[in-house]
């Protein structure tokens, strides 16, 4: 996401929609109660009587945001609530959505812009590092890609199971499909890097077989218990890949919800769910807040998230840190689990 204006004092942020995963970024940055700015359409009645027309016009319109609908599926961002400003002829206080798509241009104005919030738009306007990660064993091969708030399974192959006999014949066929299906997806996507994992040796015959020297240069190897989704984050995990990796917010996601966890089996220096939560807020204790864009969805459409965004900005004002993290993949999952926050402490609550 390219920002094309910044002025915190006044609360404004005017910016251009570049990749597909901004708009996961604006959903968290956007909130209740922000001025929208951007280019929409709507339906306006043209002249009177029987020779009234209906037409479509495009205008410039702020509205005051109710809802954020946003799907990692989707390739659009939608923001509806109530008209401040616009055309003449565009009654104010009537309800309007604003759009975001691919190359869209449009403006953010908070009372308040927070920590969290810019860090996230700092985030967004950061250089893509995308990873390839293929997870496989013998039999079976789990491709997907890092994104800057997850990551997109791109598809999966199966090879033959392989009898005795055939073992070394069949193997060395689904090695080569694998191969065959990393360099389609290097030249489709340009990755920094291919991780190749897998159990056992299987990941060193792969990368002895690949011929580009490109390819090989760019493939690093680790060690996987199985191929699955979760397979993925243990990937991610693996302190092999801590140097490769250090661009990747999803591997930070993932070592802070371990110690989140680590912590609360110790029944020390954490705390989870609602009320324990913002019982440590409002003692000051909270050094870390995590929470899922499910919850915050969740908040939203119960009409409860002011007193989630009256949390927030008591944390950040006691410098404490917001990390507000996707519910798509095994981290955000385990913190649903626990009520959807969970948070580190500076201190142990008696």
């Amino acid at each position: 996401m390219q920002t094309l204006q910044l002025d915190f004092k006044k609360g404004i942020v005017r910016f251009r929609v570049n990749d597909p995963d901004d708009f996961w970024y604006l959903s968290q940055i956007i909130e209740t109660g922000d001025q929208i700015t951007g280019i929409t359409t709507r339906k306006v009645k043209i002249g009177d009587g029987e020779n009234a027309k209906v037409a479509k016009k495009t205008f410039k319109v702020t509205i005051e945001a109710e809802t954020i609908e946003f799907s990692s599926a989707g390739h659009a961002l939608r923001i509806n609530g109530t008209i401040k400003e616009g055309p003449e002829d565009i009654p104010r206080g009537s309800y309007q959505t604003i759009s975001f798509e691919l190359d869209s241009e449009g403006t953010i104005t908070k009372e308040q812009w927070l920590t969290h919030h810019k860090q996230k738009l700092e985030e967004a306007g950061k250089i893509k590092y995308a990873y390839l990660l293929c997870v496989f064993d013998r039999e079976e091969a789990l491709f997907a890609l890092t994104k800057k708030f997850g990551y997109e399974i791109l598809g999966r192959i199966q090879g033959e199971v392989p009898k005795k006999a055939k073992l070394q014949e069949i193997k060395k066929d689904f090695y080569e499909e694998i191969i065959k299906t990393i360099e389609a997806y290097n030249d489709r996507y340009n990755p920094e890097r291919i991780i190749l994992a897998s159990p056992a040796f299987y990941k060193e015959d792969v990368l002895r077989k690949i011929v580009a020297k490109e390819l090989k240069t760019k493939t690093v190897l680790a060690t996987c218990s199985d191929v699955s989704e979760s397979a993925l984050d243990e990937v991610i995990k693996r302190p092999e890949l801590k140097d490769v990796l250090k661009q990747s917010r999803i591997r930070e996601e993932q070592l802070l919800v371990e110690q989140v966890l680590q912590e609360i089996s110790k029944e020390n220096l954490a705390v989870y769910g609602w009320e324990e939560v913002q019982k440590a807020a409002f003692a000051g204790a909270i050094s870390d807040l995590v929470v899922t864009d499910k919850t915050i969805k969740q908040y939203r459409e119960q009409k409860k998230y002011r007193e989630l965004d009256e949390l927030m900005k008591k944390i950040d004002a006691l410098q404490g840190k917001i990390h507000l993290i996707t519910s798509e993949h095994d981290s955000g999952k385990r913190i649903d689990g626990l009520g959807g926050i969970a948070a580190l402490l500076r201190y142990k609550m008696r």
